[in-house]
């Protein structure tokens, strides 16, 4: 699968630049999909607008090409037209990019071939200025329908030799004035390409200065969002986390909070020195995310603190994550040259349980950090249960918690 484009892309494909109107697979990838969305949300509006002028030359065809004007209402209203709703319905169904490019080559064909077609066959006087309508069709294709560079001159190339071939045949224009029919319609359509061309390089270069803005507000987004020492999210996130569980369309029956301490950890950094220190809080805080997984989201509180939220998860499932949290810092084997040979680093965590509809967040963390330093006081690198229920009093429901602290 494509990956997703980076800052990194962005900036490469800026300085690189693209003068063959093709980025890198990522950027490329990124783009087509904007391409298709914008070409495909304007495409009803377009074939409404270009259906009607076309079918309104059915009154020039009355009075230009009075002998085939039969021949040229049906491909009209018989051909163009169906075709021309049957691409916007297509489009809907297979919103694509190429099949952007395809429809728009055949519509922009039809729209020359089916009337001279018919032409070929009059003797109509008017024939010469009837033929020059097709600029139309050809300036509806560049401005109006704007598919990719190469489709362009892929479709101006089918065009002409649609208009060549059916003027020819016609046999109503002498050698000079079918060469000047033929100079005029390829001096227009090399105007027309390099046109296309500067247009698609500006569509291109706004995309990517569009795209870098978005994914620099999305850095900015994800880095005031996290930790820069270890990646985790961090407390101004954690209140958005809060109405996410507490507010949101999806919240939480119930949540847990356990919050861990690491053990001795000032006397870790006055050893060993903040470097090994820094070191210690990111392998311990790996430890924690590999274990908490996709089941909670992981914070750093503060300092050597780390909290845990896990929305929708019950007591014992809550208590069964905080011990082998510890269990697994513990067999990290960090060694700890403050304390007696063969200590290594251990943490001490605090686990809290409540419903949303009776628990604030703010209610939960104190309970988790009282069962914190229970867990301290009991000999640290253990896990402590703060147990929280709700008083009935005077017939209101009021947020008290009774409590009762439990050593796992």
């Amino acid at each position: 699968m494509m990956g997703v484009a980076t800052l990194e892309d962005v900036d490469r494909q800026i300085g690189n630049g693209f003068r063959l109107l093709r980025f890198t697979p990522t950027v490329e990838a990124a783009f087509l999909c904007d391409y298709a969305a914008s070409r495909v949300r304007l495409a009803a509006i377009w074939a409404l607008i270009g259906t009607l002028i076309y079918d309104m030359v059915f009154f020039g065809d009355a009075t230009m090409m009075p002998d085939v004007f039969s021949e040229l209402v049906a491909v009209r209203f018989g051909i163009f037209t169906p075709f021309a709703l049957f691409s916007v319905l297509a489009l809907r169904r297979w919103p694509t990019a190429r099949n952007y490019d395809l429809l728009s080559i055949a519509v922009a064909l039809l729209g020359v071939l089916l009337p001279m077609s018919v032409a070929v066959y009059s003797h109509s006087p008017y024939l010469f200025v009837y033929q020059n309508g097709n600029v139309a069709a050809f300036l509806f294709f560049v401005i109006a329908l704007r598919p990719r560079f190469a489709t362009i001159v892929l479709g101006l190339v089918l065009m002409c030799i649609v208009q060549f071939t059916t003027t020819k045949l016609n046999g109503s224009f002498d050698a000079v004035t079918y060469t000047g029919i033929v100079t005029f319609y390829v001096t227009l359509a090399i105007f027309l390409a390099m046109s296309a061309y500067f247009m698609e390089h500006k569509d291109r270069m706004n995309f990517l200065h569009q795209l870098r803005g978005g994914l620099l507000h999305a850095e900015l987004e994800r880095k005031s969002e996290r930790d820069e020492l270890t990646g985790l999210f961090n407390r101004h996130s954690l209140a958005r986390n809060r109405d996410t569980i507490w507010c949101g369309g999806n919240a939480a029956a119930s949540v847990a909070v356990i919050m861990l301490d690491i053990d001795r950890f000032k006397l870790f950094n006055d050893v060993h020195g903040h470097i090994d220190g820094d070191d210690c809080i990111r392998a311990v805080c790996r430890c924690i995310l590999r274990e908490v997984a996709s089941a909670g989201e992981t914070f750093r509180f503060g300092g050597e603190e780390i909290l845990v939220l896990m929305a929708n998860a019950d007591r014992d499932a809550a208590q069964a994550m905080a011990e082998r949290t510890r269990a697994a810092i513990e067999s990290l084997g960090i060694q700890h040259r403050g304390l007696s040979d063969g200590h290594v680093v251990t943490a001490s965590l605090g686990v809290a349980y409540g419903k949303t509809s009776e628990f604030s967040l703010e209610d939960l963390l104190k309970g988790a950090d009282a069962a914190l330093y229970d867990a301290k006081r009991n000999g640290r690198n253990t896990v402590s249960m703060f147990m929280a229920a709700m008083a009935d009093r005077s017939g209101e429901a009021k947020g008290t918690m009774e409590t009762a602290l439990l050593t796992c």
